[in-house]
């Protein structure tokens, strides 16, 4: 069975990224065995809800947490809305379900303190891959860019003149971010040292591998994580979460909430208020000890 024309929609139409495009045709191509295995379905075109529900149940029953469930069943409502738009369907096997419930995700953002440690640790650094990452994480810090982001940032993409570096965001969308003087020092540090890679492949890309081509997402992962590690004791130390932590203490010092969904590319506020409940928590505790009649 070929989902050529949903994958062209994907990625012409809703301008998804090839990561997201490849986990929604995995998720379709998981639920068409499952429909093939347990129900003889050669096409899941013309499913009923029932099949779909006992998908959901094998996947909750195999140990996959309701989070990954919703996403899944996202994918497949992706698809079959994608079907009834193209007249392939009349009736969305979908069109009434209902997610199932998951727990509030906390996401702890690093303290301005276990930033300013990581960078007393990498300010000592003088060599390709110990600027590199400095520079990674001055990035992920003083931008809030995705990981995504930071990954395909080109050599162009960076003005030192207006002192900005432009990002592609989620759909295509690019949006202008200012950088910090510190930041377009280490840049300036980073770049001799990038020119002496040997044997360049991806010429175009700022961040790149000892053996010359641009790094990749485990990569990035692992920098920020290692880094991290020695000076948080936090669970999750990832390049989310810096984003998470540029947002949070953007917010604590009293920068407007529009004006940070703009650096961070959200498409609704709604986005951008996740990053708040931190900054209510440092409000209340302003509150409670500054006011008089507490």
């Amino acid at each position: 069975m070929s989902f050529q024309a949903f994958t062209d929609y994907l990625q012409l139409e809703k301008k998804y990224s090839p990561h997201t495009v490849i986990a929604y045709l995995k998720d379709l191509e998981d639920f068409r065995l499952f429909a093939s295995e347990n129900y003889q379905y050669s096409e899941i075109v013309n499913v009923n809800y029932s099949i779909v529900r006992s998908w959901i149940v094998s996947l909750v029953d195999s140990g996959i947490s309701n989070r990954t469930v919703n996403r899944k069943i996202s994918s497949l409502k992706t698809y079959y809305k994608f079907l009834l738009k193209t007249g392939q369907i009349k009736i969305n096997p979908l069109a009434k379900h209902k997610v199932l419930k998951t727990s509030k995700k906390i996401q702890v953002p690093f303290s301005e303190k276990e930033i300013v440690n990581v960078m007393e640790i990498l300010q000592a650094e003088n060599t390709f891959e110990g600027l590199r990452d400095k520079l990674i994480v001055e990035l992920f810090y003083s931008t809030g860019i995705r990981r995504a982001e930071l990954i395909n940032v080109k050599l162009n993409d960076v003005s030192f003149a207006q002192k900005t570096i432009k990002v592609l965001g989620k759909r295509n969308k690019e949006r202008i971010i200012p950088l910090l003087p510190s930041v377009l020092n280490t840049i300036n540090e980073y770049l001799p040292f990038r020119d002496q890679v040997e044997n360049i492949k991806e010429v175009d890309f700022l961040f790149l591998t000892q053996k010359g081509v641009k790094v990749y997402e485990t990569l990035v992962y692992r920098i920020i994580n290692s880094y991290f590690s020695k000076t948080s004791e936090k669970v999750k130390k990832s390049p989310h979460i810096l984003r998470h932590s540029f947002a949070t203490h953007l917010l604590n010092e009293g920068a407007d909430i529009n004006a940070v969904k703009e650096l961070l590319g959200h498409s609704s506020l709604a986005s951008t208020q996740v990053y708040t409940q931190n900054s209510i928590a440092k409000l209340k505790e302003v509150y409670k000890n500054s006011h008089p009649r507490n």
